[in-house]
């Protein structure tokens, strides 16, 4: 039971973190789960997770390796592969190399294969800490490509490396040469594990189709299990599991490509599934590392053989090290011709090495290692400063994150203006890839009884997809202001005249809740506050005490006509709101409201006439159009997540979803 209120309250924080950063944009998610973790690790009553490695990588890393393995474009990473190989091999080792003699001078009390395990660990960069910061700050596709195939790569060496060092202190020998060949077997056999095992469960997958089940949900539970299932085997026969979920990615992903036309409803539901289980897991990772900072910190700082500044110096000093040495290894062997695109405008050379030396976070990965660390050595005496080592690597990842979350924006934000970036066409292209999103999930959806409903609706985003390229310009954007300001004073209008026909006795208590409620989201929408919640909270009170203290029923036929004379009272208290508010700059848009409004008190007096008339159609259109909203929001912020648009585009593309909500709503309010 305990463990299960423990994952209650993390899966609590994981959506408190992401209601704080809509108020603090200006911190990254993954910072504000640390301190949410640090929170609640130094309550009187709080968290305390024990972190145990072995369970950690199998159930966090394996499935976040494993889709960023999916999601890695191949070709870009054949073709960046041999700037990737000098950096998950060439930097990682001589990052071991150089800083285990730099930590063992600074610090005499941890011996050289120990400061070498350290250095080992602190080597790799961290792959889900490289997507959370990096891909939020919109740095260029091709920078992120590098980023992305190292922190793939670099696992592996560090993580092996590590191992021998740690093999090295606990039992004083160490062979270059068995280790140099214990490497290769590793790291070959893992990416080869990954292939077959993952070649194996897709033909597994294929007979399972062939045989008549095609139950999607079936063949999703084997997709959610082939991460786990690729770490462990690997890892029973002695190889990388970490490079074998990674392999097993890229396998499935070169098999999605192929099938995607067979199993369109299957990539849909998967999809979806793998991007709430990423989304939890990445919170969840970030949690852990919080809840485990305040055990870490006490036992060091509650050390009297050690300076608490002494320790703070080192964490400072090793941090700086492995940038400078990040940078200085970048700088000689970063070739400008491996991260250009044709699309982009190449960056200087400084530029795009100094964002790369920033982006290499450390995470997650790192403590993990750091906690398997043995408690004893082979003759039973305690492992030298294994709480040091622990402090210090943790240390190090919050130097690295915070250092990465405070320049790494400003850094982007000065790419951006040395790239002059057409802004516009980039919007413009996002906005057709949201609306191709949409279209083709309405049409895999699309069956004979919403069939009529669906095209209405596709045919809407299919105008819009074919749209030129229209750049917004101060007069457009000073229409579009003009038009939501004269929406917001019919709102008011429409909210009193609803309160009037409530005073006056003209509708129920009932009514004007659904009314009251139908302004108000409209209302939100158009302006994105938060008093929306307040307002149903006390609405739906309202409503409540309404129905417990009247006892007059009202037949749906008598509801109906009440609704549909308030909506009638409500489109013309618009109309006069609007004439009374109209200029010449705003003469056009109130010439179009007001038509729209007319149209719609037609509508509602022709179904007083014919109340059976188009009901079902209209319900089924509002259904979907609802739903294809809910798609552009989810396409808009993956985007955003994979640095293909920068905040201000999301922003963009999210109000004007923002807008056609309200749209649909004032629609449902006037029919």
């Amino acid at each position: 039971m305990e463990l299960f209120l423990i994952v209650l309250v993390l899966l609590g924080l994981i959506g408190l973190s992401m209601i704080l950063n809509r108020f603090i944009p200006f911190v990254p998610v993954p910072l504000i789960q640390i301190v949410l973790g640090v929170g609640i690790a130094y309550l009187p009553s709080g968290i305390h997770l024990p972190l145990n490695p072995e369970l950690f990588f199998v159930l966090f890393i394996a499935p976040l390796l494993f889709n960023d393995g999916k999601r890695m474009p191949r070709e870009q990473l054949w073709n960046l592969r041999l700037p990737i190989i000098l950096l998950a091999l060439g930097l990682v080792f001589v990052t071991v190399f150089i800083m285990g003699y730099v930590i063992h001078w600074m610090i005499p009390s941890i011996p050289l294969a120990a400061a070498f395990a350290l250095a080992a660990i602190l080597s790799p960069t961290d792959a889900v800490a490289v997507g959370a910061l990096a891909g939020r700050s919109a740095l260029p596709k091709s920078l992120m490509h590098l980023l992305e195939g190292e922190a793939l790569m670099n696992d592996a060496s560090g993580l092996v490396a590590f191992k021998f060092a740690v093999a090295a202190t606990v039992t004083g020998f160490f062979s270059l040469f068995q280790a140099a060949s214990s490497f290769t077997v590793i790291a070959l056999g893992g990416l080869a594990c990954g292939v077959i095992l993952s070649y194996l469960l897709i033909r597994l997958r294929m007979f399972i189709r062939r045989s008549g089940m095609e139950d999607v949900t079936m063949h999703m539970l084997i997709l959610l299990l082939t991460p786990f299932i690729l770490y462990m085997a690997a890892e029973e026969i002695g190889v990388s599991g970490i490079l074998a979920v990674v392999a097993g990615g890229i396998t499935h992903a070169v098999e999605r490509d192929h099938s995607e036309s067979v199993m369109a409803k299957l990539q849909v539901v998967s999809t979806s599934t793998w991007s709430v289980i990423l989304f939890i897991l990445n919170g969840i990772v970030f949690l852990i590392l919080g809840l485990q900072i305040p055990a870490v910190t006490t036992v060091i700082f509650r050390d009297a053989t050690i300076s608490n500044t002494d320790v703070i110096v080192y964490i400072v000093v090793i941090s700086l090290c492995l940038l400078t040495l990040r940078f200085i290894w970048n700088y000689v062997f970063l070739k400008e011709r491996w991260i250009s695109e044709e699309k982009e405008e190449p960056l200087p050379h400084t530029h795009s090495v100094i964002l790369i030396t920033i982006s290499g976070v450390r995470g997650t990965l790192t403590l993990a290692g750091a906690f398997s660390i043995p408690f004893v050595l082979q003759d039973g005496s305690a492992f030298p400063e294994r709480s040091l080592i622990i402090f210090l690597a943790a240390g190090v990842i919050l130097f690295t994150l915070i250092a990465a979350s405070i320049l790494l924006p400003l850094l982007a934000a000065k790419h951006a203006k040395l790239d002059s970036p057409d802004h516009a066409s980039i919007e413009y292209l996002a906005h057709k890839k949201v609306i191709g999103s949409v279209m083709n999930v309405l049409k895999e959806e699309m069956n004979y009884e919403n069939k009529t409903a669906t095209l209405s609706v596709i045919s809407r985003y299919e105008k819009l997809y074919h749209m030129p390229l229209q750049k917004e310009n101060s007069s457009a954007l000073k229409a579009r202001a003009t038009e939501a300001n004269l929406r917001m004073i019919c709102l008011r209008a429409e909210q009193a005249e609803t309160e009037h026909l409530l005073e006056t006795g003209q509708i129920s208590e009932d009514t004007a809740y659904h009314l009251q409620k139908h302004i108000k989201e409209v209302e939100a929408a158009l302006s994105n506050q938060m008093k929306l919640n307040l307002f149903l909270i006390t609405s739906l009170l309202k409503r409540l005490m309404a129905q417990l203290t009247s006892h007059k029923k009202k037949n749906l036929k008598t509801k109906i006509q009440e609704m549909r004379f308030a909506r009638i009272r409500m489109s013309k208290a618009a109309i006069a709101a609007i004439r009374e508010h109209i200029s010449e700059d705003t003469k056009q848009a109130s010439t179009e409201l007001i038509n729209n409004y007319y149209k719609s008190i037609e509508r509602l007096s022709m179904q007083a006439q014919y109340p059976q008339g188009k009901e079902l159609l209209a319900k089924q259109k509002k259904e979907l159009q609802l739903k294809a909203i809910q798609i552009e929001r989810n396409e808009v912020q993956t985007l955003f997540e994979n640095g293909e648009i920068n905040r201000d585009i999301a922003n963009n593309l999210r109000r004007s979803i923002n807008y056609f909500e309200a749209t649909i709503l004032e629609e449902e309010i006037s029919s």
